[in-house]
């Protein structure tokens, strides 16, 4: 019996159509840049920064370095803005300096796969094929994650005027496979029901 549906799992490929999808033409997918923006723009909210309105700030980004660390900078940024504080462009010019640090910005991803896996077939004369693989179930989970501190100091004589914990933020977006053709995906990368377009 097993002999028998293993035989008939085989066989679907060829009955199935064929299609394709083309995520990006650049470095990587546009998922993978939410899952980063989304993580930072969620550890930047939680920053507790004892800024007074109005006050000049610098903000220090030499210890900050890595992948999408821009964008993890301008959301802090906006953070403080938010607050009521004053971004300048010099220390020289300011009150305060807030000194950004990463620990982590990257992506964790998580496959689990039960079935077959996408093998190469030797063919005489032809090289290899490569059969694709046939997933009774599968799950991939892939999580943005960023740990992130900042550390407030006098401008002028670089004393210290806060020092706070790091902070962190996730984002998700886990795939689903059951029985060669049925797939379904969620994640909180957007809100509401934004979320079913990303990765399409």
């Amino acid at each position: 019996m097993f002999m028998r549906l293993l035989a008939f799992a085989l066989s679907l490929p060829m009955l199935a159509a064929c299609s394709s999808l083309k995520e990006t033409d650049t470095g990587r997918t546009a998922t993978e840049q939410m899952l980063h923006s989304t993580a930072a723009d969620r550890a930047a909210q939680q920053l507790a920064l004892a800024i007074p309105p109005g006050t000049a700030v610098f903000v220090e980004e030499r210890y900050v370095d890595g992948q999408d660390s821009k964008y993890a900078v301008a959301a802090i940024r906006d953070r403080i803005l938010r607050r009521g504080a004053r971004l300048v462009e010099e220390r020289g010019q300011a009150e305060m300096a807030v000194e950004l640090r990463l620990g982590a910005l990257a992506i964790d991803d998580n496959n689990t796969l039960f079935g077959m896996p996408d093998f190469g077939v030797p063919i005489p004369l032809a090289g290899n094929v490569n059969l694709p693989e046939i997933p009774l179930f599968k799950k991939r989970t892939r999580q943005g994650v960023i740990k992130l501190a900042a550390t407030t100091l006098d401008a002028k004589t670089g004393s210290l005027v806060q020092a706070g914990d790091p902070v962190y933020g996730f984002a998700q977006k886990t795939d689903w496979g059951l029985l060669i053709f049925f797939s379904w995906s969620d994640n909180d990368l957007m809100p509401g029901e934004q979320n079913q377009w990303v990765g399409r």
